[in-house]
């Protein structure tokens, strides 16, 4: 079994403009581009184009984005009129997007929303976006999606992203680079610096990268159909200003592999009650994943071992949820790797009415099958036979299908 596999390779940080770019490289139609931006409904008349270039030797596609009357820095972090988070999240539940590409968008931006409210002090719901509040780093993310979903993309690995040193003038002033903004999203994902004098990685190419990529490294092992291209803005100095995007089929025959981090703390004077709660907060927070186990700690105490497991973008703030909502002094983490089966969920007929199942595939084989207990539950006391027996139905119906 393959799945649909999109690589970035990131040596000279990544923008929105260059995803999108990369993405066009890759065979998007620039029409599905300017179809997604027009259901938008902006205020602004926006042109979309796409121009042949070469940065560094490689010949590439450069995606810009055109308001015509206006004067145009082309994705820079000069002073703009921006938008509020509500505005732009009204714009785009309003829009006319597919469900999955203005969810992805909504959430890329979300991501954008919390690290300014957090740098800012501000709620989330009075944020006032400047840079990525602009025409153009809407367009970015909302193509960004756009372009993912066209291509039925299942899995994004990237390098480790880079930026440069020195300074950058942002709306409120000017500060050292990582922008402040993109050095927030992309808390708890490691940012290599080099020694060239830009800006790099900008604040709605890191909103892509933590919503989007789930395995930051090298290339795994997979067979690349395409390379895409996407060019940045600028020549640099040494190195080509170029996102490279590799599309192609990895195999899950051995189950699916990512990089997640794994939160452990050791607690000894919290109730059950309070552990129960603390555990139901962090997955209602992203959680991958939170269990508690007994432990016998120093001294004879009797105490429990937290464990939790998070995409690494969540791991510092799910850490740090755990030192406020538990008795924990400490915790460490650690990034492992995980393995899971592919999964498909659907509803199974049976003697007893319609049993929903999780199905767990190690490849092409079906390995695992899991009723609902809720709905074998439902049906036991109905058809006033054992849960089993609807478990025991519902696995026959999924593995005859």
């Amino acid at each position: 079994m393959s799945a649909t596999h999109l690589h970035l390779d990131c040596p000279s940080g990544i923008s929105g403009d260059m995803f999108c770019a990369s993405l066009l490289d890759l065979g998007v139609p620039l029409s599905l581009f300017q179809e997604a931006v027009t259901s938008l409904h902006l205020p602004e008349k926006v042109l979309l184009q796409t121009e042949r270039s070469i940065r560094g030797g490689l010949a590439g596609t450069r995606f810009l984005v055109e308001e015509p009357g206006h004067h145009h820095h082309p994705h820079d972090h000069g002073h703009h009129h921006g938008r509020n988070w509500s505005e732009i999240r009204d714009l785009l539940k309003k829009s006319k997007l597919a469900p999955p590409v203005r969810d992805s968008a909504l959430a890329m931006f979300h991501r954008v929303a919390e690290a300014e409210a957090k740098l800012h002090g501000v709620p989330v719901e009075t944020v006032h976006f400047h840079e990525v509040g602009a025409v153009d780093s809407i367009v970015d993310l909302v193509c960004a999606a756009a372009g993912v979903h066209h291509l039925k993309v299942t899995e994004i690995t990237a390098t480790t992203p880079v930026d440069g040193t020195g300074t950058i003038h942002c709306a409120h002033g000017k500060f050292p680079l990582p922008a402040p903004a993109t050095a927030e999203i992309l808390r708890g994902i490691s940012i290599r610096q080099i020694d060239v004098p830009h800006e790099l990685t900008t604040p709605t190419g890191a909103a892509i990268l933590a919503q989007l990529v789930k395995k930051f490294g090298p290339l795994d092992s997979f067979a690349a159909e395409k390379i895409g291209y996407g060019l940045g803005t600028r020549d640099l100095p040494d190195r080509p200003n170029v996102l490279r995007a590799f599309l192609g089929q990895s195999s899950t025959s051995q189950g699916r592999r990512d990089l997640v981090v794994e939160i452990r703390t050791h607690l000894d004077d919290i109730t059950g009650e309070h552990l129960a709660h603390a555990i139901d907060r962090l997955m209602a927070e992203g959680a991958l994943d939170a269990a508690a186990s007994p432990l016998l700690m120093k001294k004879a105490r009797t105490g429990h071992l937290l464990t939790i497991l998070a995409l690494p973008q969540d791991a510092e703030r799910l850490a740090s949820l755990v030192l406020r909502e538990t008795t924990a002094f400490g915790l460490r983490l650690e990034q492992v790797e995980r393995r899971t089966l592919r999964r498909e969920e659907k509803s199974v007929a049976t003697s007893y009415g319609p049993i929903r199942v999780k199905l767990g595939y190690l490849g092409d084989s079906l390995v695992q099958i899991h009723p609902s207990d809720e709905d074998c539950r439902k049906a036991s006391i109905s058809a006033s036979v054992s849960h089993a027996d609807v478990a025991a139905a519902a696995r026959n119906a999924a593995r005859n299908a």
